[in-house]
């Protein structure tokens, strides 16, 4: 440790100490502190300590980027020849004593029992909170129950507000694990809105520590008022008053305000720099919002750099741009880009090209770049901390509607803001609009609850792995002490308490319904018989009268005159059509008071009986209303007459024999005489009552109980059912098949070995097994009413049978209550394929925006590194055979120009 600290240039924090530490000491570790807190230098001391034994750490991140930073940072403390990089598609010294890797390597390691796991000491999972992610969250938890005993797991996490339940997990799956959390910011954060152009601190006092009640700034709050007053002014007398509801409406994707015009982002950009408030990061959550911020500053003729920053950008930007095609610089917006960047202001978010977001990221953290526009994916992992943070709204779109910030977001967001060492303080700012209440954002500032929930659930890929690897029996032990399960039995616990007040407090009912005539529980309980009787009975009189009326109706011909036995519409009615369908018939009628329309069985409680006939012109043109008057007219001479009263019909509640048996026995039972009967009986109906919840909590608690296992089960049903495991019990083994699968991670990984096992793609070429393979992994970003263009012949005809593979899946996966695989996405099969075919990226994207896919050239990589990364699974688990040599050519046609180039 002191030999560690010596070569640190500051002096660490008691948080620090305690947990490298506790690490020095032999004990596992998970350190959950603020973003910027410094809770990194745990995780080099065990890379520290590593080297100075002789053993091995591997160093996880959650993203490549975030991998590829961490390597630069550990090459430039310990040189290349002790540092290695494991990204799936980037492998550098790989056999080296420290190597960072993403999550997904180390697992696929543990998987596949690699000896690269030998001599391994420790493990740092650096965003270990990364495991509540909906999608890849599963496989922190994995890697955490998989890892041998005898590794040290350094856990690094932001402030969850259930660390200590996390902890204590942790240290029942791994042992000893000493859990430091630590929430002070080691940089303040001091709060703002900006309302036009004045900004407004939030709390009254300076003080964010949280030791004391913090008051909303009085001069913000009457600012607020008199702007909200002064644009309900604008609005027409009949719409005042509710400018705040239209606010929050406008904000949520609604319409847009009539009078209120934000601050122009330039002016923004000045106020602050004005306030010596930059660099700063503006989080947006929309891509062509952070593009179109950019190009609003570039317009407005901003400029934040001096010549000598321009030239120094230029020389980082050549180095960034120099393997990048000249022929596709037009069409990459290159120049728009560097124009802007020479200009000390960005964008960054997932639809850049990889190179454009490092030389960002880079120029950014030299100071080079001062004014960034963001989407949110910049707040998880990338080491970019800024002076000041932005927030130009306090609703995202969560990919399925616009919904509030969570405190926990707003935390993440804003901690951002304050640079260690460079910064004494640092600065949130949101921007004021109508309808944000300053309470609404004090809310958010003043709490910072971020409750982790694990998202680990079995896949078919994990299945088949863990079946290999220990067995069905161990397997479901070992998802049993998975963290999802460990929350789910922590939530049966409150469960089990209500579970145990309310038999409780049914006891304390049993004794007030007790009877000195006899048994009362019994005589409740033929009470009951008879009122569920009674209701089924009804219910199916009702059915049966429905039924009859139906029948009636479906009999009834054109020119039929009957009568509507009450309602509105009481009287004669004759038939002017019966209507389209047979199986809900909805005759059209005209009634004697002119009134004309469908009626239905719910119209007759009787069945409609035949009154007598009209002759009825070909054509009745009903809407016209002569006509109907005239039909009218001659539907009242006709001498037909509605009958009169009907009696009311015998239910068959009167005739049924079980029911006369339970009253009977009702009668006859001794609690019947009791004087006190109907007080006794409505505890009986508490009790009853309280004993069927009883009943549902019970059943929550058995569905909750062993949950994992249980799908765990279901999923193996399904995969022996279709071949991937045989056998069954604890000698369950996985098959041919399955071995293909374990080498499948897709998120679609059954519907991939299906495939694979059909022989679907067998046919097809590199090209054309990249467009099909795409299927699988691409997801249009908004619905498109368009069907997509692809290649003909061969690729139409996988994609075709890839589909119906797919619904006979999901057929299944219903059938065993699983939850359905993604229907594969047809949308990037067109410009993939033509990618693949060696045309230019000009003509991929136009083609591909012919298509109905309006993709950026940062998407097309993206998506293109994706579909390279599951033909490489393909190769894989293809390996020997001829659809394995097509997967590597597909990957080589593929992976070329600006797709290789980097990584992300």
């Amino acid at each position: 440790m002191a030999e560690f600290s010596a070569g640190i240039p500051f002096e660490l924090d008691p948080f620090q100490v305690t947990a490298c530490e506790a690490l020095e000491d032999g004990h596992g570790v998970l350190v959950c502190a603020p973003t910027g807190a410094g809770k990194t230098i745990v995780g080099e001391f065990a890379v520290h300590l590593a080297l100075a034994g002789g053993t091995k750490c591997f160093y996880t991140t959650p993203i490549k980027a975030l991998s590829n930073q961490k390597y630069a940072d550990l090459v430039e403390r310990h040189g290349k020849r002790n540092v290695g990089l494991l990204t799936g598609d980037t492998s550098i010294n790989s056999g080296a004593p420290v190597v960072v890797m993403t999550t997904e390597v180390l697992r696929n390691m543990l998987y596949a029992d690699s000896e690269s796991v030998r001599d391994l000491s420790y493990v740092v999972m650096d965003e270990v909170h990364y495991l509540a992610d909906r999608f890849r969250g599963a496989v922190w938890e994995e890697v955490i129950l998989h890892l041998p005993p005898e590794i040290a797991v350094v856990g690094l996490s932001a402030t969850v507000s259930n660390s200590e339940e996390f902890g204590e997990w942790i240290s029942t799956v791994r042992g000893d694990t000493t859990v430091v959390v630590d929430e002070h910011r080691p940089v303040p954060l001091w709060q703002h809105v900006m309302v036009g152009r004045q900004l407004f601190d939030l709390f009254n006092e300076r003080d964010n520590t949280g030791d004391r009640k913090l008051v909303v700034n009085p001069d913000l709050v009457h600012h607020v008022q008199q702007r909200e007053r002064r644009e309900d002014a604008f609005q027409p007398r009949h719409q005042r008053g509710r400018q705040a509801q239209r606010a929050r409406q406008s904000q949520r994707g609604g319409y847009r305000q009539l009078t209120y015009r934000p601050l122009p982002r330039p002016e923004v950009i000045a106020k602050l720099d004005s306030e010596g408030l930059l660099p700063a990061i503006t989080f947006i959550f929309s891509r062509a919002g952070c593009d179109a911020a950019v190009t609003q500053c570039v317009r407005s003729g901003m400029r934040l750099t001096t010549e000598a920053q321009a030239a120094e950008i230029a020389e980082i930007i050549s180095r960034h741009a120099a393997e990048l095609p000249e022929a596709d610089l037009a069409v990459l917006g290159f120049w728009e880009w560097r124009e802007a960047l020479m200009r000390g202001f960005a964008a960054h978010h997932a639809g850049m090209l990889p190179a454009f977001k490092q030389a960002v990221e880079e120029l950014f953290v030299r100071g080079l770049v001062r004014a960034v526009f963001a989407t949110e994916t910049l707040a998880l992992g990338i080491n970019m901390p800024a002076r000041t943070v932005v927030l130009e709204r306090l609703v995202k779109y969560n990919g399925e509607s616009h919904a509030d910030l969570t405190p926990g977001e707003y935390t993440q967001l804003t901690g951002r803001a304050g640079r260690r060492g460079i910064d004494i303080e640092g600065h949130a700012v949101v921007l004021w609009q109508p309808g944000v209440q300053p309470t609404q954002v004090a809310g958010l500032a003043s709490n910072r609850t971020f409750r982790l929930r694990s998202s680990f659930r079995p896949s078919y890929n994990m299945t088949v792995n863990l079946v290999a690897a220990m067995g069905p029996d161990s397997a479901r032990m070992l998802l049993e002490r998975s963290f999802a399960q460990f929350q789910a039995d922590r939530s049966v616990v409150g469960l089990s308490r209500t579970i145990d007040r309310n038999t409780e407090a049914m006891a304390g009912y049993r004794e007030q319904m007790e009877c000195h005539l006899g048994d009362f529980a019994s005589y409740a309980e033929l009470r009951a018989k008879i009122t569920d009787r009674e209701r089924r009975l009804a219910k199916q009189g009702s059915a049966a009268r429905r039924h009859e009326a139906e029948e009636a109706l479906q009999a009834l011909r054109r020119g039929d005159v009957i009568a509507v036995p009450g309602g509105r519409r009481a009287g004669l009615a004759v038939v002017l059509d019966t209507g389209p369908d047979d199986a809900d018939p909805r005759p059209l009628v005209l009634t004697e008071d002119r009134w004309a329309g469908r009626l239905s069985a719910a119209d007759f409680p009787t069945p409609a009986e035949v009154l007598g006939r009209l002759t009825l012109p070909r054509r009745v043109e009903h809407q016209v209303p002569r006509v109907r008057r005239d039909l009218a007219s001659t539907l009242r001479a006709s001498g037909i007459t509605a009958p009169g009263r009907v009696g009311k019909r015998r239910t068959s509640a009167a005739d049924d024999a079980e029911l006369a048996a339970l009253r009977r026995a009702l009668r006859a039972h001794p609690c019947h005489g009791c004087e006190d009967r109907e007080n006794h009986a409505r505890w009986s109906e508490r009790y009853a009552r309280l004993a069927a919840e009883t009943e549902k909590l019970r059943q929550q608690v058995a569905a909750t109980t062993h949950s994992l296992a249980r799908s765990f089960d279901r999923i193996r049903a399904l995969l022996a059912e279709r071949g991937y495991l045989e056998g069954t019990g604890p000698d369950q083994e996985v098959s041919k098949d399955g071995r293909r699968l374990e080498r499948i991670y897709s998120e679609s990984d059954l519907l991939v070995a299906e495939c694979l096992r059909r022989g679907v793609w067998e046919s097809l070429n590199p090209a054309e097994l990249a467009a099909v393979v795409s299927a699988v992994v691409f997801e249009s970003r908004r619905e498109t009413e368009s069907v997509p263009r692809v290649p003909a012949g061969s690729v139409s005809t996988a994609l075709a049978d890839t589909t119906y593979l797919w619904d006979a899946l999901t057929t299944d996966e219903r059938r065993h209550k699983l939850a359905p695989t993604r229907e594969p996405d047809l949308g990037f099969a067109w410009p993939v394929y033509r990618w693949a075919r060696g045309e230019s990226l000009t003509n991929v994207l136009a083609a591909a925006g012919e298509n109905g896919q309006l993709l950026s050239a940062g998407d097309f990589v993206r998506w293109c590194r994706q579909v390279v990364d599951l033909l490489d699974q393909v190769r894989v688990a293809s390996a020997g055979t001829p659809m394995g040599a097509v997967a590597r050519d597909a990957v080589a046609a593929v992976r070329r120009g600006v797709v290789a180039l980097g990584t992300s």
